[in-house]
């Protein structure tokens, strides 16, 4: 049986040829786990369980086949590092322009919201600090927009920047509170919700964060396996739900004043969590201001409890533009 358009979907393990010779001496060998995302003429794309894509030319198959949807060992989200947990909810929010820097990844996308315009800070830039801030400055510069930076706080990165002279950005967006939780094996979809795979032009005006709606699509609609969440029509509530490997990212929960205290908002994340269980994820994130008790109080009964917080930094320089994030 070949890997082939109809594996697609599919949890497999491949094992394939890396070049070079092995410990006993026949061709190297290595083993890929993940979903199949994808596969063409020549290769296959395999979505591993934090969200990274690994392609395989398949001429350099060996063996492969399908394992079980839920192994019966799993890390619980809890057990996830703030680093590693960074770089997943970054793939579920992917930048319009993403460049790596070590371990770090600097990133923009036409102001549109700070995670997708800030240097996620997680692990070694590769080079000095002196050096990656140099080029975290030439950047944005290139970009025309002012620099920032997105560290754990109470992290060691945070210290580090702090240090520098980097300063915590004022406003209203300035940071958030990560949570994670283990999913349920099921959840109730309610048939009012309906989930597309684009952001339509309702679903924008419902979220109502969106300056450039062309910077906000190529954001919001990046990951491969995304879906937007709307009732009624025109939409009286919508969310986004994302799934990048065993993680779901569930964000943009709205419900118009006019429709609220009716259990819109639940039945939202209900259906959105359903959606992504039914696509192989069994844990689950999302990102909120601490000040937000109505969407903290939302989540709470699926489970959802702190994981870590993260604020945005920016440098402390007289005269600095303050950035203006949605």
């Amino acid at each position: 049986m070949n890997l082939d358009a109809a594996s697609v979907g599919q949890r497999v393990v491949v094992r394939h040829a890396v070049g070079g010779t092995g410990p006993s001496g026949g061709p190297a060998m290595s083993d890929v786990i993940g979903r199949v995302r994808s596969v063409d003429a020549t290769d296959v794309t395999i979505e591993r369980r934090d969200g990274r894509m690994h392609v395989v030319h398949l001429a350099d198959v060996v063996t492969w086949k399908p394992v079980p949807d839920r192994p019966a060992r799993r890390r619980k989200a809890a057990d996830v590092s703030a680093a590693e947990l960074t770089r997943i909810t970054s793939r579920g929010w992917p930048a319009i322009d993403s460049v790596p820097l070590g371990e770090w990844e600097l990133r923009t996308s036409g102001r549109f919201t700070g995670r997708a315009n800030s240097v996620a800070v997680h692990g070694d830039p590769g080079v000095p600090f002196d050096e990656a801030l140099l080029r975290v400055h030439e950047f944005y510069a290139a970009h025309g927009v002012p620099p920032l930076a997105q560290v754990v706080v109470g992290s060691a990165d945070d210290r580090t920047f702090a240090a520098a002279g980097w300063v915590p950005m004022s406003g209203r967006h300035d940071g958030a509170v990560v949570q994670v939780a283990d999913l349920d094996p099921a959840y109730d979809t309610h048939p009012g919700a309906r989930i597309a795979d684009t952001a339509d032009d309702d679903w924008l005006d419902s979220y109502g964060r969106v300056n450039d709606p062309l910077a906000a699509r190529a954001v919001l609609e990046g990951p491969a396996t995304v879906g937007f969440v709307s009732i009624g029509t025109p939409a009286v509530a919508i969310g986004r739900i994302v799934v990048t490997g065993e993680w779901a990212g569930i964000a943009c929960v709205e419900v118009s004043p006019g429709h609220r205290r009716q259990g819109l908002a639940r039945q939202i994340v209900e259906t959105a969590l359903a959606w992504a269980v039914e696509r192989g994820a069994d844990k689950a994130y999302l990102q909120t201001m601490r000040s937000n008790e109505a969407a903290l109080a939302l989540y709470q009964p699926y489970g959802f409890g702190d994981h870590h917080d993260y604020r945005y930094l920016e440098p402390g320089h007289p005269g600095r533009i303050r950035t203006v994030l949605a």
